[in-house]
């Protein structure tokens, strides 16, 4: 995109914000009393609530972000896409109500990212030295395990909107600049006011929480987002920008597996979990967390408008390293 068209989709985007922020609002406001009935989250072992609160405000996140990216984008955004998210959102949603089996849910989800992975261009490569079945088997791989991080990861009041806010407003701008499809910058750009109409209601103490309703669609959408931008061309960007939830989750998942732990079942083993049980308060979590995501954004952006591989490798090692002081920070007491 040049300049002046950059210029000129300044104004719809954020208006498209605006917009899907309102339905999201409206809608997660008008469905409380439903979901105040029949989808009440019971603090468990994993929980940081500590009493019942109502769950699958994401139908109002993933609603308001379908709704306008579909009809700002009119066609250009991808059937399958759509049809996927539909797919893990009704996943989420049977799973917030009755639980499904662990491995209903994992064949469930691996077909919803399969369809957007197997159906996109045979033309969409990050390493295209790799014969393409192994490059989208190992991509479907990692979608099925992002999906999951995103919903491991939505533990606490405004986790979720403090990652998800940075990455998408971040992709809106690539989008901008020429740096990222114009379909995946539409739904990042309506993920993001999805995201902010629903954080109030679910800032500390949250009157009503995401669900897996939300977080799955919301990693499926998010995942795809990040895809399309290392399938073009920027995968060190790609990494960077949830570089966060990737370190805490797979740090997590790894040490639970080392220590011969059910990895599978609820926990409080995450980093911003045993941050609130080391002396952080709920809102200094998501702080950090939201400063360490505008930190990110900014060095994925760097690594593309620099141009260099030195500049990427600096900014890859800057990443690793503020990510790092603060899974160090959250894993140790504060002094009182």
């Amino acid at each position: 995109m040049n300049p002046a068209d950059a210029a000129l989709a300044v104004g719809p985007s954020l208006l498209a914000i605006a917009i899907a922020a309102l339905i999201s609002a409206l809608i997660t406001w008008t469905s409380r009393p439903l979901l105040q009935r029949y989808a009440l989250a019971r603090p468990n072992a994993r929980s940081s609530h500590r009493i019942p609160t109502p769950q699958g405000a994401g139908i109002a996140v993933i609603a308001a972000t379908l709704l306008v990216a579909s009809v700002w984008a009119n066609i250009a955004i991808p059937p399958a896409l759509v049809a996927a998210t539909v797919l893990i959102a009704l996943v989420g949603f049977a799973d917030d109500i009755v639980s499904l089996p662990v491995l209903v849910r994992l064949v469930l989800q691996a077909a919803a990212v399969g369809a957007v992975v197997f159906t996109s261009p045979e033309t969409a490569r990050i390493v295209p030295a790799l014969p393409l079945a192994l490059e989208r088997g190992l991509i479907l791989l990692a979608g099925v395990w992002f999906v999951n991080l995103v919903n491991f990861m939505d533990g606490l009041d405004l986790m979720t909107a403090a990652e998800v806010v940075p990455v998408t407003a971040a992709l809106m701008l690539l989008g901008w600049l020429g740096e990222l499809s114009w379909p995946a910058a539409l739904v990042a750009t309506a993920l993001c006011g999805a995201m902010l109409g629903f954080a109030p209601f679910n800032r500390p103490v949250a009157k009503v929480f995401l669900g897996d309703v939300g977080s799955l669609p919301i990693g499926l959408l998010l995942g795809w987002c990040l895809l399309e931008l290392a399938w073009h061309g920027q995968p060190a960007a790609a990494l960077l920008l949830p570089a966060y939830y990737l370190a805490d989750s797979t740090i997590t998942l790894f040490r639970r597996i080392a220590r011969r732990e059910p990895f599978w079942s609820a926990h409080r083993s995450h980093f911003y979990q045993r941050a609130t049980d080391n002396g952080f308060t709920v809102s200094r979590v998501i702080a950090e967390v939201l400063a360490l995501n505008l930190l990110l954004a900014l060095l994925a952006i760097v690594t593309i408008r620099a141009g260099s591989a030195a500049a990427t490798m600096l900014a890859l090692l800057a990443g690793a390293i503020a990510v790092g002081l603060v899974l160090r920070r959250f894993s140790r007491p504060q002094a009182s």
